[in-house]
């Protein structure tokens, strides 16, 4: 029993952490989406966002439904919809996906990168909900670990870039996406303990894409620009690629919420905020900082004493040399 506990956080642990690392990744594809005509200097503080949003998670949607088609688990989504726990998970689609995921896009339009950490600093709103709605307790290791995250997150963004007019405004939406990525993160986690969480995903990637594009789109005034999007290949090829990063993303955070625990699962996935950050330096030209890279090593050890109990290794070590 101990062994397959080990075992089944294990998983968890590494699922998360693939999480953080394809969401750095979906990041800067959907930054580099951007750079092209029309989405590239498109009017509006909305549309482009949401475009970007919809269609990336549409495409994610579309990659998870042939993969649950593959799997033979494609009839399930309709069984779990009808369920009590599936209308959880339709909950936590919205406030996930057009709410806060439209908010970190706008984020990145107006603050770049440095919107990135900012936005992972759901972790703590994140632990606040589990603690009250769904009653995990926060071990001191983890809690010591997250406040560590959240303080390389700070650290990241000290410093104003040069050129940014709309700096704070990206950060506010930054932080609203932190808020409803953490209520995400308590609804995926209850309804994933009863559901399977390769479903659960699809449903919400095709929720939200289909809602950005059809209900919040055109109240925008962004169907225009989504038809330009998807009569230009560049875009259209970065955010099919950024989608299948998101799919890969949000079935690890899921599957690493449901086995060990709401609040250690978005500590894991919180390490995007140094992917992100790191891939942006590597080929968006990113400037480099001492803030932004002092920061991101604060948030990767943050992360590692979330997910690595320092005083179970040391015990480890002293029984291999023992054997020794």
């Amino acid at each position: 029993m101990t062994e397959a506990r080990k075992k089944f956080k294990a998983i968890g642990i590494s699922t998360g952490l693939v999480s953080g690392l394809m969401y750095g990744l979906y990041t800067t594809f959907v930054l580099i989406a951007g750079y092209y005509k029309p989405l590239a200097g498109a009017v509006g503080l909305f549309a482009a966002p949401y475009v970007t949003s919809g269609l990336n998670d549409l495409f994610a949607g579309l990659w998870l439904t042939a993969y649950n088609v593959k799997t033979g688990r494609i009839r399930e989504i309709g069984r779990s919809i009808s369920l009590f726990p599936g209308k959880i998970i339709l909950i936590g689609s919205l406030v996930g996906g057009p709410i806060a995921s439209g908010a970190y896009l706008m984020g990145l339009a107006m603050a770049g990168a440095y919107a990135i950490p900012i936005s992972a600093m759901y972790i703590l709103f994140g632990a606040l909900f589990a603690r009250i709605f769904l009653k995990q307790k926060i071990v001191p290791r983890v809690g010591i670990g997250m406040v560590i995250c959240v303080v390389g997150a700070i650290v990241i963004n000290w410093v104003k870039p040069e050129g940014s007019t709309n700096f704070t405004l990206g950060i506010i939406c930054a932080f609203v996406a932190a808020i409803g990525w953490a209520l995400e993160g308590v609804f995926a986690a209850y309804g994933s303990a009863m559901l399977d969480t390769d479903v659960v995903i699809n449903i919400r990637q095709l929720l939200s894409g289909i809602v950005d594009l059809f209900v919040i789109l055109p109240i925008a005034g962004g169907m225009g620009l989504l038809k330009g999007t998807l009569f230009s290949l560049p875009p259209v090829m970065w955010l099919a690629v950024a989608g299948f990063c998101a799919a890969v993303s949000y079935l690890c955070w899921y599957k690493s919420n449901s086995t060990v625990g709401c609040a250690m699962g978005m500590s894991l996935n919180i390490t995007y905020a140094f992917w992100g950050v790191l891939f942006c330096i590597l080929f968006l030209k990113q400037p480099v900082t001492p803030t932004i890279i002092i920061g991101s090593i604060i948030i990767i050890l943050g992360a590692v004493l979330v997910s690595v109990d320092p005083f179970e290794l040391l015990m480890k070590k002293e029984e291999v040399n023992n054997e020794i």
